[in-house]
């Protein structure tokens, strides 16, 4: 699953919808908040399983605060929360804080849809 340093892009509404629903990789969507410590917490996270996959699954995040119509849309109602996208689809969810491993787990099934 490794490949090239990968990184961690900032998205918002107007970027959504090329960068995930049209996207052909499997996608993990995190919506965050500046001020939530759980959100602090699971940054580091983030960067480890970016990396750990790059290549197959690219990593997005979402600031909750200022995207209130993607909360509205995918009823974002705690964070973080994590979504991942395959074909356009949300496949899996993890809310709250999660390890690499978990998140990992959660994602092996759709990196052989990529």
């Amino acid at each position: 699953m490794k490949a090239d340093k990968a990184q961690i892009i900032k998205i918002d509404e107007k970027d959504f919808k090329v960068e995930v629903i049209e996207s052909n990789r499997p996608i993990w969507v995190a919506f965050l908040a500046p001020w939530s410590r759980p959100c602090q917490v699971i940054r580091p996270v983030l960067d480890d399983v970016a990396e750990a996959c790059a290549g197959a699954v690219r990593v997005f995040t979402v600031d909750a605060d200022d995207n209130p119509g993607l909360g509205m849309t995918y009823e974002i109602h705690s964070i973080p929360t994590l979504l991942c996208f395959v074909e356009g689809n949300e496949r899996a969810r993890i809310v709250g804080t999660a390890s690499k491993e978990a998140i990992l787990a959660k994602m092996r099934p759709f990196i052989g849809a990529a």
